[in-house]
């Protein structure tokens, strides 16, 4: 009676099961890999087509946006000279004052959004234990409001 866990038979894998799938693996990995990037590399063109076409189209809104922006102020220009009888300088210059105002209030709320383009948390949650040191404090989202003495 011949016992089959002493003696090694011919059909036997030179290696351990788990060994012949990582060298599969090993062998399958350039192929996985290129897929991947291939897809990737696929995808991005998609992207940046669409963004292309994306700034295209905010651009014509912005020229659709500007061009009603300044009819609706020459049509209250109009409105306050021939309705109303106030001077035009006047007019016009009520028309750049209240335009102005929302320019300010406009940079001033993306003075407030600034710092948060700057990502320091994640830069902060990235950066190595030993270099962070040499970053600079976080900026705060809001600044705190200024009161009069």
């Amino acid at each position: 009676m011949a016992d089959d866990t002493t003696t090694p038979s011919s059909d036997a894998p030179p290696y351990p099961p788990f060994l012949q799938q990582f060298k599969a693996l090993w062998a399958d990995l350039p192929g996985l890999v290129s897929d991947r990037v291939e897809l990737l590399s696929l995808e991005l063109q998609r992207s940046a087509r669409s963004v292309a076409e994306i700034v295209a189209w905010l651009v014509a809104l912005a020229v659709l946006g500007v061009t009603v922006w300044l009819a609706l102020w020459a049509a209250i220009v109009v409105f306050l000279v021939s309705s109303a009888g106030v001077a035009l300088p006047l007019t016009l210059l009520l028309a750049v004052a209240v335009n102005v105002g929302v320019m300010v209030l406009v940079v001033q709320r993306v003075r407030r959004l600034l710092p948060r383009v700057a990502l320091t948390a994640t830069r902060r949650h990235l950066t190595a234990p030993d270099s962070r040191d040499l970053m600079p404090p976080p900026l705060s989202p809001d600044p705190p409001p200024v009161t009069a003495p």
